[in-house]
């Protein structure tokens, strides 16, 4: 059994030589994320999504950014039996340029069309993403396969690379600014609105204070609303035995604004405090949330509350 574990490692280190991207070439990144490749044909990045596109002749590339904790559901999902809606299927052991994943292949019926699917999952345990899972998505039309050939898909497909995580790139995409960044740093930027900040060296958040900054719509005009609004978004929290301490109207950052205090059982069963501040606009809401061990928290509400009204949107 070792000897073949041996083998097969000592095949993909092989492949992966045969397979490096030609010098001078340069893998493409859609803004804000960690994964790029180099795109065939007539692939353009396209400006409303991390997807390649070849308008044309309807081809496509999406990219998706998960998090490591998605990767084994996804494997498990792309080796059931019974993919639905996918003929042909074959799966393989699939070198890239930063790391070894799986490669499904296969055709779909969509629109009447026959579509040529390939799906690379990977992680990042292999470089410096360690907490990085990727999904890529191609689809190519049976009528550009004289472009987009098996080979020419491989090759591409072997281009892909990850980069350090880009956090100007995502900082500048959301749509606030953080001013004050009271000691914690940037961990993520969150598609739709969001940014993770942490106080700690790594990035696990079961053992470190952390804050969430996002914006939603939605937010209730009746002030009379606002309140049962606010402890609604709290319940939303990944957390367990949630108490409310206290609850109050007030101003945040100018605006109507809403501030809820906790506590609750954090992510590996310790006692945390949190805060959650909710800023009412005519459209949609701010939204600030600080959680932290109890021992420390006087000094966190301060960095909280700094963190806080840097905040502006755009």
């Amino acid at each position: 059994m070792l000897r073949r574990l041996l083998v097969a490692l000592f095949a993909a280190w092989a492949a992966l030589a045969t397979l490096c991207p030609a010098a001078g070439a340069e893998p493409v990144f859609p803004p804000g994320l960690r994964v790029g490749l180099e795109p065939a044909g007539d692939l353009k990045l396209s400006a409303q999504a991390p997807v390649f596109e070849d308008a044309d002749r309807k081809v496509s590339i999406t990219i998706l950014e998960l998090p490591a904790g998605a990767y084994e559901n996804i494997e498990r999902s792309a080796f059931a039996e019974n993919q639905r809606g996918l003929t042909g299927l074959k799966r393989e052991s699939f070198p890239f340029a930063s790391g070894v994943g799986f490669l499904i292949g296969g055709q779909a019926q969509e629109n009447g069309a026959t579509v040529n699917r390939w799906f690379l999952l990977a992680n990042g345990v292999a470089s410096d993403n360690q907490h990085l899972a990727v999904l890529i998505n191609v689809g190519v039309p049976d009528a550009a396969r004289a472009v987009y050939t098996d080979a020419v898909i491989r090759k591409m497909l072997a281009s892909v690379t990850f980069r350090p995580t880009p956090i100007e790139e995502q900082l500048a995409m959301l749509p606030f600014k953080i001013g004050e960044l009271a000691g914690f740093r940037v961990m993520q930027a969150l598609a739709g609105g969001a940014v993770i900040l942490t106080d700690g060296p790594g990035d696990d958040l079961s053992r470190q204070p952390y804050m969430i900054v996002s914006v939603g719509r939605g937010a209730p005009e009746d002030v009379s609303q606002r309140g049962p609004f606010a402890r609604e978004l709290l319940a939303s929290a990944p957390l367990r035995d949630l108490f409310v301490k206290s609850e109050e109207a007030m101003r945040v950052g100018g605006a109507p604004g809403y501030e809820i205090r906790a506590r609750a059982t954090g992510l590996r069963g310790e006692p945390v405090t949190l805060v959650q501040w909710v800023r009412f606009g005519s459209s949609g809401f701010l939204r600030v949330v600080g959680i932290g061990n109890n021992e420390a928290w006087d000094d966190l509400f301060t960095r909280f509350r700094a963190v806080r009204d840097g905040v502006d949107l755009r």
